[in-house]
């Protein structure tokens, strides 16, 4: 009988031959599925008491799975769809283990049986004005954490960066020379350029000169705490930070859930509200389809009732239409 394969053996197949090789994966969908197997091995190391190279396959079993699912949820602030995501990379591992180790079939089977969360289109929470001022108030760029701080959570705010575009961004991605512009790399491989607002141009070219990067170099522009690329635990933990901090001139911070994710969403609006069409915006947040840009529109109430007030349509007063029939009263209440 054949010795049963190592969790560490699988994952690295997985990375290296699954996803790399034979999928020729992008380094956006490695990162992701990397990112969310990373997080289930540190859960299980701490349920089950043991070092993470000591796991085997039956550690993360249906039940391990499900506990990690629902700390994801209540723990990280991961919404459904996020939820949904890290199975996705889940289950996609769990594949990979049902046809290289034979003798995990049965685990890997009731895994891959664990359906996704039901998801419901909900319209885009954004940050106002004050708050992400308030929030870009709180780096100290006297120290250079503050300045890494800052720097990133403008490059949020200005851009409306997804947080793996903005932590894989290179000092060869930024051109600083007029016009001042930034190359992101999203989804698909997908490329697209954006121009830079003056206060990021300033504070991006600061942080050229203090880490001395060039202007053709393929280092990461933010770094963490060993001077490695900031990885996405730690751009929440700055985001996170700078809400803890802000909450003394934005209370309401402390009751919003703010993550990176949350300066795009809060940018895409500040552009539909300042004028900017639908096709612009999808341009510049970089959505495969239009209909993706299309719920900002669908959620912004003060353009709706703007529109309506220009064309010289007020709502109009008077009761509500009640049924009489029994029966269309009690549906009309459900």
């Amino acid at each position: 009988m054949s010795k049963p394969l190592t969790l560490a053996g699988l994952l690295e197949s997985f990375f290296q031959r699954r996803l790399r090789e034979q999928r020729n994966a992008s380094p956006l969908t490695v990162a992701t599925y990397r990112d969310a197997l990373r997080l289930l091995v540190r859960y299980a190391s701490a349920r089950t008491k043991r070092e993470p190279c000591r796991l085997e396959v039956r550690d993360l079993d249906r039940d391990v799975v499900l506990g990690f699912l629902d700390y994801v949820e209540r723990e990280r602030w991961n919404g459904p769809r996020t939820r949904n995501a890290r199975l996705t990379a889940i289950r996609s591992f769990f594949r990979h283990v049902a046809a290289s180790d034979p003798g995990a079939l049965a685990i890997a089977q009731r895994v891959l049986d664990i359906p996704n969360k039901r998801t419901i289109l909900q319209a885009p929470r954004h940050l106002s004005a004050t708050a992400i001022d308030a929030m870009l108030g709180t780096p100290d760029q006297q120290t250079t954490l503050g300045r890494r701080d800052y720097a990133f959570l403008l490059f949020l705010a200005r851009t409306g960066a997804r947080v793996s575009e903005a932590v894989g961004l290179d000092a060869a991605d930024v051109r600083l020379a007029r016009p001042p512009h930034v190359l992101l790399r999203g989804k698909g491989r997908k490329e697209r350029v954006l121009p830079m607002a003056s206060d990021l141009t300033r504070t991006l070219e600061r942080l050229h000169k203090e880490r001395g990067l060039g202007s053709d170099e393929r280092k990461p522009v933010f770094v963490g705490a060993r001077g490695g690329r900031l990885t996405r635990f730690g751009a929440t933990h700055v985001v996170r930070r700078a809400v803890r901090r802000a909450t003394v001139r934005v209370p309401d911070l402390a009751r919003a859930k703010v993550s990176p994710h949350l300066f795009r969403h809060s940018l895409a609006m500040r552009l539909l509200q300042s004028g900017s069409d639908l096709v612009t915006i999808q341009a510049w947040l970089g959505h495969a389809s239009v209909l993706t840009t299309h719920r900002y529109a669908e959620a912004d109430t003060v353009m709706m009732r703007r529109s309506l007030e220009l064309a010289g349509v007020t709502p109009r007063s008077g009761k509500r239409f009640q049924p009489k029939d029994s029966v269309l009263r009690i549906l009309e209440g459900l």
